[in-house]
């Protein structure tokens, strides 16, 4: 199917009723505003590369970022509110008084606040199937992430991976365009509710757009194939990688951002045919788009240029982060005012992106209500919300093999659990959890997979454990967690998909004590398992599933018969790959869609 045409509900959709007042305002607003207070209003920092607080007021800041990492000095809720007030008490200090929308990666769940609850990454989501279910895991992370008084996600991501050695796979919902669309809009709805004024809407960003997951392997970044070129047909393209965007516009989406990647060697920062003939004139996107961290400096170019050919092209919003190796803000306003004067940039160019942030804005209903609602900071972390997130690792977890060993019995005479990821929060979490690229260890509260199992078995059962798989002698079955480390985007691509020398290890000294196993894989992808999966009773993919493990020992326990069903096809070998359901002679180990129940 070749999707060409959509036309959206307006720049959000259902929120959209009041257009004549909303227009009449933010007209009026633009009226009174300087050229370097519209140059405020688009560009975006990391809060922590502010020279200084006051530069908010200085130079009309219209929105800051939290990226990975980029945390308030004391990491908890209430802290974080704390800074987010003081930051927009800085912008209601300009002479028009306009407020700051704030930003974060709130990829799965309000993943840089500790303590918040961490839910499943959108790989396991997809295995779901379920819009409801990514509807009320988004609604539970507006919440927590509304708590600490931002007002934005750059999220959904709806990336269709076709290539999974990219190391943003997991935070694309499936290989499959039909469950990407059918997930996105859900996503959307969620974060951003009935109307983007609520007190617990945030808004949403569909990203990247477009082709992020399309691109070849040896033309992105160090000859691997993050920011690298999608070589596609405008057919291909539309057909694999817009339709999340149509459901996600559809369900209103106010924001999208643009893709590192290029399009037939054309940077997505500066394509107009993309960002304006596509997006806003075909598609009547109505909303603002924003670029991705320091994205224009990719356009071939000067600085000056760069901006110059991205505004033009449809950027509305720039993130110019402003760390130290890069381009300053100061140095992008300059500039960016310097390109209008000489009639590189139009007037009404800059009008237009200044009218969608503000409108936007309006709607959200910063202007009435600029600062955080603390009494929401309960529910960061809340048990309600965790119960979502085990739901949530129930039906993304996929039972991928059992030869009648699965469920255990909870009076099982003794379970012996093993590998180094079996009690490891860090490792159920993945990237983009605390700091951009994720840790190993306790990096915030949650059950890990050792500690689910001991809480599930009987109080008879005996639980014993070793991160190497050795003394399981007489067990009377094992869990091995098997995986890979967090990463994120950059460090987690990887030509080679094979299992950790550690795991195989483990592996194989249960397999010699003759002891039955169930094996669980934390991970961001498929792996490479065809030479291993013959020894295993069991085998449970549970991708990512954040800190809420008992979900996959409701599985393994028999409290939830498993409903999970691949969103990925699963290769053989490596010489298979770029491997999925449209590639020539498809050949699986497991195929799309495939998934055991009891």
């Amino acid at each position: 199917m070749v999707i060409t045409s959509f036309v959206s509900q307006g720049c959000n959709g259902k929120n959209n009723e009041n257009s004549s007042e909303v227009d009449a305002f933010v007209e009026n607003l633009i009226s009174e505003m300087t050229l370097e207070e519209k140059i405020g209003q688009m560009t975006q920092v990391d809060q922590r590369y502010l020279n200084d607080p006051d530069d908010i007021r200085k130079y009309f800041l219209g929105s800051l970022l939290s990226g990975g990492g980029s945390t308030p000095p004391e990491n908890n809720p209430p802290a974080w509110a704390e800074m987010y007030d003081g930051y927009q008490q800085n912008a209601l200090s300009t002479r028009l008084q306009i407020p700051l929308i704030y930003g974060i990666d709130a990829v799965h769940g309000h993943n840089n606040v500790l303590g918040a609850t961490i839910f499943p990454h959108n790989i396991g989501l997809g295995c779901t199937n379920n819009p409801d279910l990514v509807r009320e895991v988004a609604r539970a992370t507006a919440v927590e992430v509304a708590a600490t008084g931002i007002d934005w996600t750059f999220a959904p991501c709806v990336a269709v991976p076709q290539d999974i050695r990219w190391g943003r796979t997991y935070e694309g919902f499936s290989e499959d365009p039909d469950i990407v669309a059918e997930l996105s809009g859900a996503s959307v709805e969620g974060f951003q509710s009935s109307s983007l004024g609520n007190s617990s809407s945030i808004l949403a960003c569909a990203k990247h757009y477009i082709g992020d997951g399309g691109t070849t392997w040896g033309t992105g970044l160090d000859d691997k194939i993050d920011r690298g070129d999608t070589q596609l047909s405008e057919a291909e393209l539309r057909e694999i990688h817009l339709p999340g965007y149509l459901t996600a516009l559809e369900a209103g989406v106010g924001s999208v951002m643009a893709s590192f990647n290029s399009w037939n060697d054309e940077k997505l920062h500066g394509h107009r045919y993309l960002l304006t003939d596509l997006l806003k004139n075909e598609l009547s996107f109505k909303g603002f788009v924003v670029s991705d961290w320091a994205g224009i400096d990719d356009i071939p170019g000067d600085y000056k240029n760069d901006i110059a050919n991205s505004i033009n092209a449809g950027m509305d919003m720039v993130m110019v982060p402003g760390m130290p190796e890069g381009h300053s803000y100061v140095e992008f306003q300059q500039l960016l005012k310097e390109a209008v004067e000489e009639e590189l940039v139009a007037q009404e160019r800059i009008d237009d992106a200044v009218k969608r942030i503000l409108t936007i804005k309006y709607e959200m209903g910063l202007f009435d209500k600029p600062f955080s609602d603390r009494s929401l900071l309960s529910q960061v972390g809340s048990e309600e919300h965790r119960e979502i997130a085990r739901q949530a690792v129930r039906e993304s977890s996929v039972l991928l093999k059992n030869d009648e060993l699965l469920p255990l019995s909870k009076n099982i005479v003794r379970v012996h659990v093993s590998g180094k990821r079996a009690n490891d929060v860090g490792a159920q979490c993945g990237g983009w959890t605390i700091s951009w690229q994720g840790d190993n260890g306790d990096i915030t509260p949650g059950t890990t997979v050792l500690r689910a199992i001991q809480n599930s078995v009987s109080s008879s059962t005996e639980v014993t454990y070793s991160m190497d798989g050795s003394n399981s002698e007489g067990a009377t079955a094992a869990v091995v967690v098997i995986g890979e480390d967090p990463y994120a985007e950059m460090q987690g691509d990887k030509e080679t998909l094979d299992l950790d020398p550690d795991d195989i290890a483990a592996l194989q000294r249960i397999n010699s004590a003759g002891v039955p196993m169930v094996v669980v894989m934390l991970s961001g992808r498929p792996l490479i398992i065809d030479d291993y999966i013959k020894d295993w009773s069991g085998f449970i993919a549970a991708w990512l599933p954040g800190t809420e493990a008992a979900g996959i020992t409701d599985i393994i326990f028999g409290d939830y018969s498993p409903t999970g069903k691949l969103s990925y096809s699963w290769p053989k070998k490596t010489s298979q790959l770029p491997f999925n359901s449209r590639t020539e002679n498809y050949d699986p180990l497991l195929p799309l869609g495939f998934g055991l129940s009891y």
